[in-house]
């Protein structure tokens, strides 16, 4: 491993979520190539979800002093020069800044060196706008970017229409199959009975999920299907950004017998074994970048049920083929509609299941490495 060829990865946290695990696949394949790599994150090991690769190196950007943290954005341009200085004194030769407010940050400690930033938008960036302040830093800095990683056309066009990008590399999430397994272990038979028919859906961000939309349909599926359970995995029990989610999905049913058939178990490290145990698969998302979950499910055979948001659903679900795509307006009744349809006839499901299973060699991540890792070289060589 030589520090000549150091990479860094620069990310908020390494807290759950599907930007946090295909950056630590980057970094994997980067240290697999024999490159020094480094994940720098701006807060600390306690929010950790996931082990580092073996041999990655981890940094944590310093707290602000006191007096710095009173100046609000006045002490922007010191975190940025701060970041600039770590990068140079731990020999960065290529950094990579993921999610919108890292990569910002990025570009700016970059500017003026010789360390070529590379950016990933892990969402379709018109779906969730950051602060005006953030909006204009992101049109001004992304034309600077050596190369923008996108998970979709659609993601691309957007950045070079309305922030002037031009050197695009499409890289759609890479399937890891088998999953990965890690704590917390919960078993479904500890949650579900052993012949209950089960719609599974899974995510941390309730609402852009959707999951509002199946709580809602919750009461006309168990009309067909009494016997259903919904099962809500990977939110937390305490509250994110101070709204506490399950208490938000519970309360949509307030009085409802149907708060008896809804199941959230929280965040799982045996995800697979949920997939094992679906009979259906939904994913009602409201906007999505490249769904990890949604392809997670494909890949073990799940019937899935997914929106066509933006982004996303279309370049994993082939209509009628492998899955089933609802319009992005699709209200509650249209969702119990579609999933009872599936919940009935077990021969289409089955159909569906085993065409989802191409996903694997679709999104085949042994291609994914080559195309990503080839691109790296190049800015190394470049730079």
């Amino acid at each position: 491993m030589s520090s000549g060829r150091r990479i860094a990865f620069y990310i908020d946290s390494l807290k759950l979520g599907g930007a946090e695990r295909v950056l630590l696949q980057w970094a994997h394949w980067c240290r697999e190539a024999g490159w020094a790599v480094v994940v720098l994150t701006r807060r600390g090991a306690d929010l950790d979800a996931y082990p580092l690769p073996p041999g990655v190196e981890r940094w944590v950007e310093s707290a602000d002093p006191a007096w710095l943290s009173r100046l609000g954005w006045g002490a922007f341009p010191w975190r940025v020069w701060r970041l600039r200085r770590r990068l140079q004194r731990g020999s960065v030769r290529l950094a990579v800044g993921v999610t919108t407010l890292p990569a910002v940050k990025l570009l700016l400690a970059c500017r003026g060196t010789a360390i070529p930033c590379v950016v990933s938008e892990r969402n379709y960036p018109p779906a969730k706008l950051p602060s005006l302040p953030w909006r204009w830093l992101r049109r001004l800095t992304y034309p600077w970017a050596a190369l923008h990683l996108v998970q979709t056309d659609t993601t691309a066009s957007w950045l070079r229409r309305h922030c002037g990008v031009r050197s695009q590399l499409l890289l759609p999430n890479p399937v890891v199959w088998p999953l990965p397994r890690g704590a917390p272990m919960l078993e479904p038979e500890r949650w579900l009975p052993a012949d209950a028919p089960v719609v599974l859906a899974a995510g941390t961000k309730a609402h852009q999920k959707g999951f509002d939309r199946l709580v809602r349909a919750l009461p006309a599926l168990l009309r067909h299907v009494p016997e259903l359970r919904l099962v809500i995995l990977g939110l937390p029990s305490n509250p994110y950004h101070g709204v506490d989610q399950q208490a938000l999905l519970r309360g949509l049913l307030g009085e409802d017998p149907a708060q008896e058939r809804l199941v959230m178990p929280g965040p799982v490290g045996n995800i697979a074994d949920w997939y094992g145990r679906a009979t259906v698969f939904a994913l009602p998302s409201r906007y999505e970048g490249f769904p990890n979950v949604l392809l997670e499910a494909m890949a073990a055979g799940c019937a899935c049920v997914a929106s066509d948001c933006p982004t996303g659903p279309a370049e994993l679900i082939r209509p009628g083929v492998d899955g089933v795509l609802l319009g992005v307006d699709a209200d509650a009744q249209d969702w119990a509609d579609a999933m009872v349809r599936l919940l009935r006839d077990p021969d289409e499901r089955r159909r569906l299941g085993s065409r989802a299973r191409e996903v694997r060699r679709r999104f085949d991540a042994s291609a994914l490495r080559l195309r990503f890792l080839g691109r790296m070289e190049e800015l190394l060589a470049d730079g």
